[in-house]
């Protein structure tokens, strides 16, 4: 009864009642016998259409396996995941890299652009990818969003980290993918560019109706979300509407990770 009252709560975030991604059960163990590592023990979520979520945790949580393995990236010792209607654990390889490339976009750290690529064909490469014609409509819409209009002919290196950064967003959401999962997205950036970042995430989130799942070890940049979810020894310790950058850090510290309050 616990268990389907926090799936029904969970659920209830989104605010038309979809689902864009849902784990139920999900475990991941690295390691063979006498040397497993638990990295997820048993993790139950739902994450609702056009919500953004922040999961955090201390080093080792488990935050970024949660993420790998609900995007599709490693396949979990066990459980299941969902990406909207689809459930993942029986699609082969070759469809699930199909899948990645259609319903899921990716933004990382270390933004991940091809360097011998202009900032438009970096833009347009799931596309190629998958071959699948452009909407150039919503291109225009993409591109204008993330301020590169300027930019297209450039290539990755002659831009700022925090206009790297705007590219790979616009790749991500070239193909109108169910959900975009961000890995530390703002981690290799000052703190105004980081803003800037967010913000462009947070838009995307209250004007395109996109579901983000960001992992981040940063308090402030988790107070961009509308959901807080907490994670300790591979468990969901806290599943919180958004509670503000404070309190974010003092549940951190409380885990055991050291964290400074935001003045």
């Amino acid at each position: 009864m616990r268990k389907a009252a926090r799936i029904q709560e969970q659920e209830s975030i989104s605010s038309d009642g979809a689902i864009a991604v849902r784990v139920e059960q999900l475990t991941r163990v690295y390691g063979g016998e006498g040397q497993a590592v638990t990295a997820l023990a048993g993790v139950d979520a739902s994450f609702g259409r056009g919500t953004f979520t922040a999961v955090m945790g201390p080093s080792g949580s488990g935050k970024s396996t949660l993420l790998q393995t609900a995007a599709g990236l490693d396949r979990p010792t066990s459980g299941r995941v969902w990406i909207g209607a689809t459930e993942l654990s029986q699609l082969s390889e070759t469809t699930l890299t199909k899948l990645r490339r259609t319903e899921i976009g990716f933004v990382f750290q270390a933004f991940n652009l091809i360097g011998a690529l202009t900032v438009e064909e970096n833009i347009l490469l799931p596309l190629r990818l998958s071959n699948v014609r452009p909407d150039r409509r919503w291109l225009a819409e993409v591109i204008e969003r993330v301020g590169l209009g300027q930019r297209l002919r450039h290539r990755p290196s002659a831009l700022s980290g925090g206009q790297q950064q705007r590219v790979a967003i616009a790749r991500a959401l070239a193909m109108r993918p169910e959900v975009i999962f961000c890995d530390e997205p703002t981690g290799a950036l000052d703190t105004q560019t980081a803003a800037e970042v967010l913000a462009l995430l947070r838009a995307v989130v209250d004007e395109q109706g996109q579901t983000v799942i960001m992992v981040t070890h940063d308090p402030v940049a988790a107070s961009y979300a509308d959901r807080v979810m907490v994670l300790a020894d591979g468990r969901i310790v806290r599943d919180m509407p958004q509670p503000g950058a404070n309190r974010i850090a003092e549940e951190l510290a409380f885990l055991g990770r050291p964290a400074r309050a935001v003045r």
